[in-house]
């Protein structure tokens, strides 16, 4: 009896605890929010941030994360509400005691979209629109280097405190990616915009405790809108397939505000999981 009470006594002590914060809920319009960003944080330090779009780095402020403690920033595509604040963080930590390597990740490109390492070249690079600071891109930094790396479809990523799985999903012309962030036995799966076109989404949230869809249309969004982006009923039937425990609607836009409640009647049909809204600076727990 004593040795399970101690060994029950040790799980609590040394649990590991995860949240993913929302830096920001928003899309591409202005609308009092920023636009698309969130934060992995594991036992009180930020570890991952995944996308970084307009608002996202004051966000990154006002949460009192540090930029010496990240191990990855995850990039879910290009557009510009998803990539914006990218040197803003990049800038910033020239000024902080960072000096460890910072891995950027994200999609390969197209003709219409740069790569992942092209956008950090268009950024820093010797012909980029802040060349002042191109030794980022190499060991002579004067503050980090950054390594930017392109994924094409699917791979497993591991890192100190995590690991990080890619699928590539359709989002019209635009690469591309979702992200599972698995901590221990605790995962949290970023869908990125899509409309779930290859069905590839039930299976790689299989089981996760978070699941952050992007709620950027309602249910009635024309034929246009849904090339792009999934419907409530959509996103109901993905997490119900995948078993998830939590919902949270994301990159929340002003044809979805203030329709939450047609939102969860619609997706309630057939997911009987817990549905939240997203809210700048929202802390959630797996």
């Amino acid at each position: 009896m004593k040795a399970l009470l101690f060994l029950l006594i040790s799980v609590v002590i040394f649990a590991i605890e995860v949240e993913i914060e929302i830096l920001g809920s928003g899309g591409p319009e202005v609308d009092n929010r920023a636009s698309s960003s969130y934060l992995l944080w594991i036992d009180g330090e930020a570890k991952a941030l995944i996308d970084a779009g307009s608002g996202s780095m004051l966000q990154f402020e006002r949460s009192s994360a540090k930029l010496e403690t990240l191990e990855v920033i995850l990039l879910t595509h290009m557009h510009i509400d998803h990539v914006v604040d990218l040197p803003s963080y990049i800038k910033a930590g020239y000024f902080s005691s960072r000096r460890n390597i910072l891995p950027i990740i994200g999609p390969d490109g197209d003709d219409n979209f740069p790569s992942t390492i092209e956008y950090c070249s268009i950024l820093f690079g010797e012909k980029g629109a802040y060349r002042y600071m191109k030794d980022v891109l190499t060991s002579q930094s004067d503050s980090f280097e950054i390594h930017p790396q392109d994924v094409n479809n699917t791979q497993h990523l591991v890192f100190n405190s995590f690991t990080v799985d890619t699928l590539k999903v359709h989002h019209g012309i635009v690469p591309s990616l979702a992200f599972r962030i698995t901590v221990g036995e605790k995962s949290v799966v970023i869908s990125s915009d899509t409309n779930n076109e290859n069905h590839g989404l039930e299976i790689f949230a299989k089981g996760a405790n978070l699941f952050i869809a992007h709620h950027a249309i309602p249910e009635s969004a024309g034929e246009v809108a849904k090339t792009l982006h999934m419907t409530p009923s959509e996103i109901a039937q993905i997490v119900k397939k995948a078993d998830v425990k939590k919902v949270v609607m994301s990159h929340r836009m002003k044809r979805t505000l203030e329709h939450e409640n047609e939102t969860i009647t619609i997706m309630k049909k057939s997911y009987s999981g817990q549905i939240v809204f997203a809210e700048d600076l929202m802390r959630i727990r797996l």
